[in-house]
């Protein structure tokens, strides 16, 4: 008896039904037929039958939406609790800035990883790629949705902040601390290969940043007053590691499947490592000069690289594989 994961999950992708001569209905030499000929059919990562790929969680939509409902009710409740009793107006200069430095502007770069994910699972080789990625992409946008919120909180309770202003995408597009991010994600953005984008931003970039703007930001929040920041981040956390598992076990489902995947995946990886250093880099040199109490730029930097080298080598087996 097939699960309701199996039974809404198998076969649904149209572009890899059996016996077609192409991805779509049209002329094989189709622009829209090529790209998918060239950027997935032809990448350099190959598995012996992607459909036999299952993701750990095995997650439904249905279930996927029961789930994030109550995770949101929670999420609300604390936005409220904390609305009442007027934290944000207590703040000091130095984290009020960074929170419309680097908290608030973060929203650009999350967006910008919701749309690589998104081509990610619209790429993929089989459905059951696509299904959590999708699911992924949708997490981003609820992660976009709250820091929104909370800016307008911010905005409201400082108005000659400049939070909720141009403010944001003057600093994305411009300040120093931002732009190693930027450049990652824009990278990424115009990465084609299915297979390739998904290890520079699933494999690469998110665990590094995931753990600068969720694990760290929280930790310096808290060194700071500042409660409901490391509760928001510690929440939305769990999206961040259910992408970190269905990741790892498609990396590693890839390699089972055709051990000459490692190298292809350990290439990518040394390719990807520098750029989200740099990145880690800017966000650091942040939160080490504007907040009360800060952390040392190199301190975030290691950590988020430890954190990286950590779930790749879980993957590649535990060797630096950076500087391969």
């Amino acid at each position: 008896m097939p699960t309701e994961y199996e039974i809404v999950t198998q076969g649904q992708n149209y572009t890899t039904r059996e016996n077609r001569s192409a991805a779509f209905e049209q002329n094989p030499s189709s622009p829209a037929n090529l790209w998918f000929l060239t950027y997935r059919d032809q990448s350099p990562l190959k598995a012996e039958n992607w459909e036999q790929f299952r993701e750990p969680d095995s997650l439904t939509y249905r279930m996927y939406v029961n789930a994030q409902a109550e995770s949101e009710s929670k999420v609300h409740g604390v936005l409220e609790e904390y609305a009442a009793l007027g934290t944000d107006r207590s703040f000091a200069p130095g984290w009020l800035e960074l929170l419309g430095t680097l908290y608030t502007p973060s929203r650009y770069a999350v967006h910008g990883a919701q749309q690589i994910e998104a081509y990610v699972g619209y790429m993929a080789p089989t459905s059951y790629i696509t299904n959590p990625a999708g699911l992924a992409t949708a997490d981003f946008l609820r992660r976009v949705t709250t820091i929104a919120y909370r800016t307008r909180e911010l905005q409201i309770a400082h108005p000659s902040s400049r939070i909720g202003t141009d403010s944001e995408r003057r600093h994305w597009q411009q300040g120093a601390g931002w732009q190693g991010t930027r450049k990652a994600v824009e990278y990424a953005l115009v990465t084609y290969d299915w297979a390739e984008a998904f290890t520079a931003l699933n494999l690469v970039l998110l665990p590094t940043l995931d753990d600068v703007l969720t694990r760290q930001f929280g930790e310096i929040a808290l060194d700071n007053g500042d409660n409901l920041s490391w509760l928001l981040q510690s929440f939305l956390d769990a999206d961040n590691q259910r992408r970190n598992r269905w990741s790892q076990a498609l990396a590693s489902f890839a390699i089972g499947q055709k051990p000459e995947s490692r190298s292809v995946i350990e290439k990518w990886v040394a390719k990807w490592a520098p750029v989200a250093d740099e990145a880690a880099a800017g966000l650091g040199s942040l939160l080490a000069t504007l907040p009360e109490f800060p952390r040392p730029a190199d301190d975030v930097v290691a950590g988020a690289r430890a954190a990286r080298e950590a779930f790749t080598g879980s993957i590649l087996g535990g060797v630096n594989q950076e500087s391969a």
